[in-house]
This record gives structure tokens, sequence and C-alpha cells, in this order.
């Protein structure tokens, strides 16, 4: 007797792009940061703070990576269906964004490598964050209302620097009447206007660089500059001149405290140029927010911890004087009380002990607070409070 076969439906494999908008949504539901595309390993995302495979079914292609990054270039209007293929063929390295409309924006990064394409997304939720929100320290309100100077926040990339700068600007536009120029690379926080007027310029599709666009914005009749980074001469040049014509400017550095923030600024500079920039540092800069992010004792994500130097005589003294640089971390120390300034070191009166709350949100570990006071490098600090 014959037997009768009957065709069986083969599941259809979802497109790569298919693939990385499910892994898009998965990233949601986990609470996951980043997500990381190369040949091979497939999709890789970011949990509180560690790299796991994502639950996807396997590894890819270098034609899906490439497709994956002709889908967010056309989804950006970066290029067109008719230029797609050699437009991707010619990247090495490429900076854009892209919206999943429900799941919020990402910070992209497109790189070749070994003949293949590797993407990294950074989310960028839609909700816009706030200082209380985030468990900063109070006096960062203070900070960013003031009138005029630069303001940096520095760290490590990943450190959430660009989240701390959106705070300080949906701060501002619920609570002052001004004119908002933002220069970033790619455009990350969108903002709406409320009390601020804001325009938000993106580093090639709207300008050529930071440094053009900042030139630009001098004459758009702005109150506060946001820029992206300080990464070249010309615009760390430009970004003070507009502090001291009376701006009050945003930035980011990446630096690991005060101390060294300060040290990099000037080395853009030629050794003839310095003695003059540290002037204009001394009298332009208002304060240097450096961060850490930090695990939770309970392992629910992390918190950050910050260290704040803000203007003063003395800090102005320090940054003017090279043989006074290195006591910065001496006057932060000396500031906590009165300017509310703080160090990434616990003070010694104030001696660890379990469960001690971390600037009020999420709790830093014992064994891992003093692991990390034992490294200099990886100090944490601010508001511990006292063992009962």
């Amino acid at each position: 007797m014959a037997i009768e076969t009957v065709p069986v439906e083969r599941e259809v494999r979802p497109s790569a792009f298919g693939r990385f908008n499910n892994v898009l949504k998965m990233m949601s539901e986990l609470e996951a940061s980043d997500l990381h595309i190369s040949v091979g390993s497939g999709f890789r995302i970011r949990v509180r703070g560690e790299l796991v495979s994502a639950p996807d079914d396997g590894p890819l292609a270098p034609g899906e990576t490439a497709s994956i990054a002709g889908g967010i270039l056309l989804a950006g209007r970066k290029c067109t269906k008719e230029n797609m293929v050699p437009f991707v063929e010619a990247i090495t390295d490429y900076d854009c964004s892209y919206s999943l409309p429900g799941l919020g924006r990402y910070r992209v990064n497109i790189s070749s490598q070994r003949r293949s394409l590797a993407l990294v997304l950074r989310h960028i939720p839609y909700a816009l964050p706030t200082i209380d929100g985030l468990g900063l320290p109070p006096v960062l309100k203070d900070i960013a209302m003031a009138e005029r100077g630069l303001v940096l926040v520095t760290g490590i990339t990943g450190s959430g620097k660009s989240t701390t700068l959106a705070a300080m600007i949906n701060l501002l536009n619920q609570t002052r009447r001004s004119k908002v120029v933002t220069i970033e690379d790619p455009i990350e926080f969108v903002y709406r206007d409320e009390k601020c007027s804001i325009v938000q310029r993106e580093c090639g599709s709207d300008t050529e660089s930071f440094a053009k666009a900042l030139r630009a914005a001098l004459r758009q009749d702005p109150d506060i500059i946001l820029v992206g980074e300080m990464r070249d001469k010309e615009t760390i040049d430009i970004a003070i001149k507009a502090a001291e014509t009376g701006h009050l400017v945003l930035s980011t550095v990446h630096t690991t405290d005060a101390p060294r923030t300060v040290s990099r600024i000037l080395s853009v500079f030629d050794p003839t140029e310095q003695i003059s920039m540290r002037q204009r540092l001394s009298e332009t800069l208002q304060a240097v927010i450096s961060q850490r992010l930090l695990p939770r004792a309970d392992g629910e994500g992390r918190v950050a911890a910050c260290e704040i130097m803000r203007q003063t005589q003395t800090i102005q003294e320090c940054i003017a004087d090279p043989g006074k640089t290195f006591m910065l971390k001496e006057y932060i120390e000396k500031g906590r009380e009165f300017y509310k300034m703080q160090t990434f070191d616990p003070a010694p009166h104030r001696p660890l002990s379990c469960g001690d709350d971390y600037a009020g949100h999420g709790q830093v570990g014992r064994d891992f607070a003093r692991r990390l006071r034992a490294q200099p490098a990886f100090r944490i600090s601010c508001k511990w409070r006292r063992s009962k």
C-alpha cells in the first residue's frame, strides 16, 4: 500500500531586520541598555551592566548585518533604496539614530570589522529624565540654573553623561523662558518646547561639525547651548568664548574626575597658550560633575555616584595656578557642607555600614564599597549615612 505523504509547511524565518526589531522589543521588556550586533555571535544585550546573549534564533551572516544597517539608514533617511547598497558598503564608521514607535529612540554606531559590519545601539527612552528621578544630588538643580558659564558632565562611556544633561535641560525647559540650542552626534533625547524654545541640531545631517554649529549658534540668540562632546581644540575654544560672552554652556568630557578634566581641556592647547587658557577656564568653569555607575546591593540595576566641583574663589585659584591644581580634591572635600561639593572618597568620619543608602536611590553593597574605597581609581562617594 502506498503511503500518502503530506507536505509539511516550513516555518518562515523572519528577515534579519525583523529579528532586529524583535530583539529591541525584548530589550524593553528586560530593561536592557545596549544592543550589540556582529557577524557570528548574533545579538547580545547589556542588562544591568553585563553583556548577555539575546533570546534569539542564532548567529548572523555578513549580509544580514548589512541588511540591518541598511534598514536603520533608510528609516533615518540617511540613504535611499537606490543608493543603499553602495552607501552601506562604503561605511567604516557611522553614527546616527533609530526610532521604534512605542519603545523609544536608539543611538546607533555602525563600524566595519573584518570585512563585515558591527552595530551598537544605546536605548534612549521617550520619557525625559529628571534629576530627582535619577537619584542625583539636588545641588545639580542649582548648577543647571546658572545664568552663564561652562558646566561639564564627565565620565567613561556608558556612565550616564547624556542622561544627566537631558535631566538638566528638562529642568530648564520647565522653569526658565530661554532659547536653547543643542548640538549632538546624534540627537538622543527629543525635547518639546515648554517654557524654552529649543532647537536641536545633529552633526552630519544638520551641520558639518560641533565647532561649525557652535560658531553658528552664537548668531542664533541663544541663552543656553548644549554641546554633545568637547572633542577638539576648536570646539573647546569656542565653547569657552560662548561662556565668556554670557551664555550657559553644557557639555561632556571623557574624564573620570575634576582634576583630570581640567588637565584634559588644557592639554589640547599649545604650551604657549596654556597660561591664558588656565585663566579663562578658571573664570568660566561653573561646575564639573563626574559620574560612575555602581551596582546596587540587591542586584536590581545600578546607581550613579557623583563627584561635584563648583566654582569658588579657591577653586579658581587652583585652576589658574598650575602649582595648585593638585589641591582641587582637597578643596572639593572642604566645600562639602557649604557649597554641597563632594568627592568620590567617603569622608573618614563616616564609616561604611551594611545597607547604606547611596544618594537616596538604591544601595551599594558593603563589600563592594570597601573594595572600591581601597582602589583610588575606582573610589565611590557621596552622602554616606553615619552608621547607627
